[in-house]
């Protein structure tokens, strides 16, 4: 049977319990064996990452400790998909370096808060599992600036308009959805979701859990 571990904690604010339930739910009608856990030790079980297939983190903030992150990289490196959404992915650890090598991307503001705007998907990527027959959507929610490794495939972006608060980001074009192989692991990584009502514009949801099941399937076309 397929393995799953989700992590999740950190800032309540992103509802890390309440959007990993919604996953876990997704992942238990696919057939996963799901395993949940609310602490990051859950990387120091070596039983557990050396049998996981999918690790999905949902933890803002907070730090992570050299073995955890080193629990956590060696499932990935040797084929385990690791995959999440908004700051429980990529506003995880601030201070780690190595952490951030691995998602690909680090949060650095969401200019004006919570407003609406626009998701474009990659043309030349229409045919791709992750977003076929999907269109492009509005949504309100949170603007992710990020700071991106351009090694990145990116499948998703947004075009930021004019900012109060920062206004040089005006007409910059930053990837919102996007994929990258670390060792023989697929990386999956959303700037979406910062609350559970994220989740309700279909697009959303039908692109994050095609994420986790193309982050489960081994890495081998990244």
């Amino acid at each position: 049977m397929t393995a799953a571990l989700i992590v999740w904690g950190g800032w309540e604010g992103h509802e890390p319990e309440k959007t990993s339930g919604r996953f876990r739910a997704f992942l238990l009608q696919q057939g996963f064996d799901v395993v949940v856990s609310d602490t990051l030790d859950a990387y120091l079980d070596e039983d557990l990452m050396g049998r996981v297939d999918l690790v999905v983190q949902t933890w803002t903030m907070g730090v992570i400790g050299d073995k955890q992150f080193d629990g956590l990289q060696d499932a990935v490196l040797r084929g385990a998909g690791f995959a999440g959404w908004h700051g429980g992915i990529i506003d995880s650890f601030r201070t780690s370096t190595r952490y951030q090598f691995m998602t690909g991307g680090q949060w650095v503001a969401h200019p004006d808060g919570i407003i609406d705007y626009s998701v474009q998907f990659v043309r030349e990527e229409k045919d791709h599992p992750l977003i076929a027959g999907l269109d492009d959507f509005r949504i309100r929610t949170e603007q992710y600036y990020l700071h991106m490794d351009p090694l990145n495939r990116v499948f998703a972006t947004t075009t930021f308009g004019k900012s109060r608060e920062a206004p040089w980001v005006e007409h910059t074009v930053m990837p919102v959805i996007w994929t990258r192989t670390w060792g023989k692991g697929r990386v999956f990584v959303s700037a979406i979701g910062h609350q559970d009502r994220d989740f309700d514009v279909p697009q959303v949801e039908t692109v994050t859990r095609r994420g986790l099941l193309w982050a489960a399937n081994g890495g081998r076309d990244a």
